[in-house]
């Protein structure tokens, strides 16, 4: 089982008014994230756009909040499916401080979904082959 493994620096505009790393930064490292893996299982968002018509898109997201981050620390991002069935996937992810230190876990769940008839679509075969080495049962 592969995952994506990524960092991001912490700057000033994703520090909250308690000092440490707003809720919100994490939703956009998660996105960064999905993106990566889309790339690292050779389906880059642009290309199944194009190529197929459809379009991954969220449908729910959780984070359970552990340690906080802080300004000039180094986060290290963890992303890997969990689940993933005909039209939809799980994506798990962990994010640690710079002391390896688990500060967050997330989970997001998304679907395939066909662009002209805007209906959850069923994933290929081929397209399944690309996602599951990233597939931890």
């Amino acid at each position: 089982m592969e995952k994506v493994v990524f960092k991001e620096s912490i700057y000033t505009y994703q520090i909250d008014f308690a000092g440490h790393v707003s809720n919100i930064v994490y939703i956009q490292w998660m996105e960064v994230g999905r993106l990566k893996l889309l790339e690292a299982a050779g389906l880059p968002v642009h290309s199944i756009m194009e190529k197929s018509g459809i379009l991954p898109m969220l449908v729910e997201t959780k984070i359970q909040y552990k340690k906080p981050l802080f300004l000039g620390e180094q986060v290290r991002i963890e992303v890997w499916l969990s689940q993933l069935k005909n039209i939809s996937a799980i994506m798990e992810f962990r994010f640690f401080n710079a002391k390896e230190e688990l500060a967050a876990t997330g989970q997001q769940r998304g679907l395939f979904v066909d662009l002209e008839k805007k209906r959850p679509h069923r994933l290929s075969e081929e397209y399944r082959a690309c996602f599951e080495p990233f597939l931890q049962g």
